[in-house]
């Protein structure tokens, strides 16, 4: 799948600036790390057997990804005038977590907290603008789901969307479930790529 070669390509740096930071809830951390080479950077949150990553997509890599899977130019132009980000979510604690995307905001600095622009949103607004069926397809195995239960080692991957400026930073509250707890950090100061 060339969205796991993406991630993929974004993982395997050799160099890296890491920064780390501790989330508002001490229990977290978060990690910034910018690849030397590419000037990709990625965020990564920790929390109790939680992880949350974040690597930047570029407007132009967006734009390929799409183009290869049957979008018209003016559709992935319009996709890529979003801020996308390959996400990352991983369960390594020792029982189920549940979140919706749908409970995740983000704001830009003294701004209001928004909704995602959900992959429903976004199949809802294809079919309008008459994108083909096949890359429609395509385009919905390429996001993240909306909501899911991870079991204990599962993971999942796939893009989001924020409607920011390309090289505008955002903070993004993430918000996940394990048992009856609820859990909420902010990770801070997110730079869309340009």
């Amino acid at each position: 799948m060339a969205l796991s070669r993406v991630l993929a390509q974004a993982l395997s740096v050799v160099a890296f600036i890491a920064i780390p930071a501790i989330a508002a809830d001490s229990r977290a951390t978060i990690q910034h790390t910018v690849d030397q080479k590419t000037n990709i950077e990625t965020w990564q949150l920790q929390d109790d057997g939680v992880e949350v990553l974040l690597i930047q997509i570029s407007p132009d890599q967006a734009r390929g990804f799409f183009l290869a899977r049957g979008f018209k130019r003016v559709d992935v132009d319009y996709y890529a005038a979003s801020c996308v980000f390959a996400t990352v979510v991983k369960n390594q604690s020792s029982a189920p977590i549940s979140y919706r995307l749908a409970d995740w905001r983000y704001a830009k600095p003294g701004g209001a907290p928004r909704k995602l622009k959900l992959k429903e949103d976004w199949l809802r607004e294809w079919k309008q603008r008459g994108v083909s069926q096949s890359a429609r397809i395509a385009f919905e195995w390429s996001q993240h789901p909306d909501a899911q239960t991870l079991e204990p080692n599962d993971w999942n991957q796939g893009m989001t969307t924020y409607q920011v400026p390309h090289g505008s930073r955002f903070d993004l509250i993430v918000k996940w479930k394990r048992g009856a707890k609820n859990y909420e950090d902010t990770i801070r100061s997110i730079r869309c790529a340009d």
